[in-house]
């Protein structure tokens, strides 16, 4: 038609990475396999795969080959590194409910916290807002590349909502002499939001029934969608009675509730995996900054895990530099964590509890072509990310030569980024 043209995309491209030691995390590990990814999603995986003609081939030496990584907690772009209180949109403190925020709105696709990413084979990442709020706003999961902008990078914006329990909530508000100022203030904020998203829930459908107009609301629309189970419930905690208040919250409301933190969760560990609570747990690298991490332990996720519970690990970035996120695995492993528990918390846990599972997670057909190959077992901590595929595409190279024979990552830049 006259007067369009081609739009610019952000590039999905095709690539076979051969004789690999591949771990596809949802399957046994193949040896000498490959994975073939045809235009940004994968198509086969296996030993004996045909690479068609005129795919790019990347030999990977027998080194291993895994799903990128899943951060399911972070404020990478909206707590930018290096940028203080300019860079720093994690909380919206001028209110307890902040049901109406959306993280996507304050992420800046340019924030060095995602080459740092991409160095540590993590190629999506749940930003969420931070946890001053008793409600802080809504979740969105990203690539952690690709985008002119960052709507381009969504992977999904109905993801969850964050909330917090525990010190931070009441701190903020206890030091602005306003409620809450204490744990049942804080417990109070989050019920009775969710009462009078009940209610507006119950008025906006019987003005729909009767074609009368409803005036909306923000807020109450986002926890009428976590009432109806369309976004889950990610619930900043820490201690153990925390951790039970938002239990009581889930049962009293119905949604589906997400622990994140859970730190001391290792106490109430039978009680969590009889309901089947999963826990996003850390971060680890950390010190006891406060009373409610006083009983933090980096073997509280082994403990977990042996319990019954589906775990997976954050960072928190910028609490921890996101490209840590495997190495707090392999500090979990150490102190108890089977391998393959810790390798599934890292990609295929974090992608089931918060629903992205269709896209990211595994290296399955199917699922978009996120593939890092590593010089070694990623749970060896001399091992390193030395090319990481997002959506096909190689956006972090490891060069050994660089830098005087030390070597250095390169990642692909914005003008490299895209494709007619």
């Amino acid at each position: 038609m006259a007067g369009m043209t081609t739009p610019i995309r952000t590039a999905r491209s095709s690539v076979a990475i051969t004789n690999g030691y591949v771990v596809p995390v949802d399957g046994l590990p193949v040896d000498g396999g490959t994975v073939l990814v045809t235009d940004g999603v994968i198509t086969a995986v296996g030993p004996d795969v045909e690479v068609p003609e005129g795919v790019p081939t990347l030999d990977a030496g027998g080194r291993w080959v895994l799903p990128g990584f899943v951060e399911s907690h972070g404020h990478v772009g909206v707590h930018e590194e290096a940028e203080g209180w300019a860079g720093d949109d994690t909380n919206e403190k001028t209110g307890p409910d902040g049901a109406h925020l959306r993280a996507l709105d304050a992420i800046n696709v340019e924030d060095e916290g995602f080459r740092d990413a991409l160095a540590g084979g993590v190629t999506s990442v749940v930003v969420k807002p931070g946890s001053a709020n008793p409600i802080g706003g809504q979740t969105v999961a990203i690539k952690t590349w690709g985008g002119r902008t960052v709507d381009e990078q969504v992977i999904s914006d109905a993801v969850s909502v964050k909330s917090a329990l525990g010190e931070n909530p009441k701190r903020v508000y206890g030091e602005q002499k306003k409620q809450p100022s204490t744990r049942l203030g804080v417990a109070a904020v989050i019920r009775q939001a969710f009462l009078d998203a009940q209610h507006y829930a119950a008025q906006r459908d019987a003005a729909e029934l009767k074609g009368e107009p409803f005036a909306r609301d923000l807020g109450k629309e986002t926890l009428a969608r976590v009432l109806a189970g369309e976004l889950a419930w990610d619930q900043h905690t820490h201690r153990a009675d925390d951790i039970a208040t938002a239990l009581r919250l889930a049962d009293e409301f119905g949604y589906r509730l997400v622990v994140n933190h859970g730190t001391d969760g290792a106490a109430i560990a039978d009680v969590l995996a009889e309901r089947d609570v999963p826990v996003i747990y850390g971060p680890m690298l950390t010190s006891r900054s406060k009373v409610e991490l006083r009983d933090r332990d980096v073997a509280n996720l082994a403990r977990l895990a042996e319990a019954g519970v589906r775990v997976a690990i954050t960072t928190d970035h910028p609490v921890v530099p996101i490209n840590f996120l495997v190495h707090q695995a392999s500090f979990a492993v150490k102190e108890g964590l089977d391998p393959q528990v810790a390798l599934e918390a890292l990609t295929v846990n974090p992608a089931s509890f918060l629903g992205l599972d269709d896209r990211v997670g595994a290296l399955t057909p199917g699922l978009d072509g996120d593939v890092v190959v590593w010089s070694g077992d990623p749970l060896d901590v001399g091992s390193r990310a030395e090319h990481v595929f997002v959506t096909g595409t190689e956006v972090y190279t490891w060069d050994r030569t660089a830098d005087d024979g030390r070597g250095a990552g390169r990642v692909r830049e914005r003008s490299q980024r895209f494709a007619r």
